[in-house]
């Protein structure tokens, strides 16, 4: 286990452990790997990160062309996430690569015997995945994106550059983020001495509901700013969200390049309700 941002290099390293299977079995048959990610299979980010896994396993000398065969499927939003579970398990795979908390969470539920490594998720024991991040133990392993004093810092980016920030709304979906209080705990530790308010701004998988959430937040918050942990959810309407932030002007920070990529960048704004 070990605490690190989303990147290419996570995942290429993922299934590093693939590497100790005995060189005699890789001849003798095909490994099965299960991947389950939590975006849509139309992403523009879904395409790089299968090609830096595929290339990472070539590395350790496993080529879907000879001894490895890989079932994907795709949950945007953790939608599906069980069933999906389900479904993979019958094939028996060797492996599960779970991407996101709902699809993680779906095959802890449905298996205590394959392998199922994960990545894109935070408070790993806080979410019952691992024991803890030294001894995992189960048959559970992976990345954990983030600890939880990140949050402050994010709070203190919100404030450099825009000192007279405020409120700061932590956009996520606590139904596919169920560790939502995990960032909480953190901001609510630094806020008072940034004189900053943190305030949870729930929303569901719906377009609509992202975004009346943000339009309420910031016609209430003349000085507010955002935070957007990344979840699932967040990740999935990424565009919608940075889309948002411009249109009612508010500073945001965004925890994944992908929101970068997509147009989300910190902006300063005059904190004037007029504006």
């Amino acid at each position: 286990m070990q605490s690190d941002r989303l990147k290419r290099r996570d995942f290429i390293s993922l299934l590093g452990g693939a590497a100790a299977w005995p060189l005699a079995a890789r001849a003798q048959q095909t490994r099965r790997i299960a991947v389950v990610i939590a975006l849509s299979e139309r992403d523009p980010e879904l395409k790089k990160w299968l090609t830096a896994f595929r290339q990472g396993l070539d590395q350790l000398g496993w080529s879907e062309s000879g001894n490895v065969h890989l079932d994907y499927r795709f949950a945007p939003a953790g939608a599906r996430a069980k069933e999906l579970a389900k479904e993979l398990l019958v094939l028996q795979p060797d492996v599960v690569l779970a991407f996101s908390t709902p699809v993680t969470a779906a095959f802890q539920q449905e298996t205590h015997t394959i392998p199922i490594v994960f990545i894109g998720i935070a408070d790993a024991v806080g979410q019952g995945f691992v024991g803890s991040l030294t001894r995992p133990g189960g048959n559970l392993t992976g990345l954990t994106m983030y600890e939880a004093s990140v949050s402050g810092k994010w709070l203190e980016m919100l404030k450099k550059i825009e000192p007279q920030i405020a409120r700061a709304a932590f956009v996520i979906n606590p139904k596919t983020a169920p560790y939502y209080d995990f960032y909480l705990r953190g901001a609510k530790m630094v806020a008072p001495s940034l004189a900053i308010e943190p305030v949870f701004t729930p929303v569901e998988d719906d377009a609509a509901d992202i975004e009346r959430a943000i339009a309420v937040f910031a016609h209430a918050a003349a000085k507010g700013g955002l935070v957007v942990p990344g979840d699932s959810t967040t990740n999935a309407y990424r565009d919608l969200i940075v889309s948002l932030a411009a249109q009612h002007r508010l500073p945001a920070v965004y925890t994944n390049r992908f929101f970068v990529t997509a147009g989300g960048l910190m902006r300063r704004r005059r904190m004037d309700p007029r504006v």
